[in-house]
């Protein structure tokens, strides 16, 4: 994808991010790895309306060097590229039901939800929780690369982490295939906060057949 197609591509996802109610007035932003550095929304930019070449563009040591003012969550984001090295996309939201959950309280701090649906287990996968900090607050890159490290450590590429009342991070190879990541984890969470009793999680076997025949990380 070259770049001008990527920033198009960026323009679309968030486009349809905002028509659906997955962001809301200005919250939320979206990056993209180039080869000569990357792509980020503006500060205080809405989704829906972003335009291709006001998009923020940065060096790899995170100097901009064209666009509108990049959003104040770029050292985050770098720091999830540098931790995440498949990663080609970062998606921040403030999810409603996401957030909501974190309010309502996480299934664990590990695991935000269990393995309630297969698609969750395949296409999403274990996403922890980071303790609150204010927005902005450094700390949480330092928190997020020790994740993504101490996850791979046990053999688990995580795509998403959880900042506690704020909303998740979500990273894939394309901003198509982190947008659908963020829509599964996201509708999960509505489906945990939904249903009363609380819906039993898929058992051991149910979570081996699902490694073994689709590669599922969980």
């Amino acid at each position: 994808m070259t770049e001008a197609e990527l920033r198009d591509e960026i323009c679309r996802v968030g486009a349809s991010m905002f028509a659906r109610g997955y962001v809301h007035a200005t919250a939320g932003n979206i990056s993209a790895r180039l080869p000569d550095g990357f792509l980020i929304t503006p500060t205080d930019a809405c989704l829906g309306t972003l335009v291709p070449a006001r998009l923020a563009k940065v060096t790899p040591s995170g100097e901009q060097v064209g666009g509108d003012r990049a959003s104040k969550t770029l050292a985050l984001h770098r720091r999830i590229y540098d931790a995440a090295d498949t990663a080609g996309c970062v998606i921040h939201t403030h999810s409603t039901n996401l957030v909501a959950l974190t309010l309502a309280g996480v299934w664990s701090n590990d695991d935000i939800l269990p393995p309630i649906t297969p698609y969750f287990v395949m296409k999403v996968g274990h996403v922890p929780l980071i303790r609150y900090h204010r927005p902005g607050d450094p700390t949480v890159g330092d928190l997020v690369a020790a994740a993504i490290e101490s996850r791979r450590a046990s053999g688990i590429d995580l795509r998403a982490v959880m900042l506690d009342r704020l909303g998740p991070n979500v990273w894939g190879a394309t901003p198509a295939a982190t947008m659908a990541i963020l829509e599964e984890l996201e509708e999960t969470a509505r489906l945990w906060l939904m249903t009363n009793p609380r819906p039993v999680h898929l058992d051991a076997a149910a979570l081996a057949q699902l490694r073994d025949v689709f590669g599922a990380a969980w």
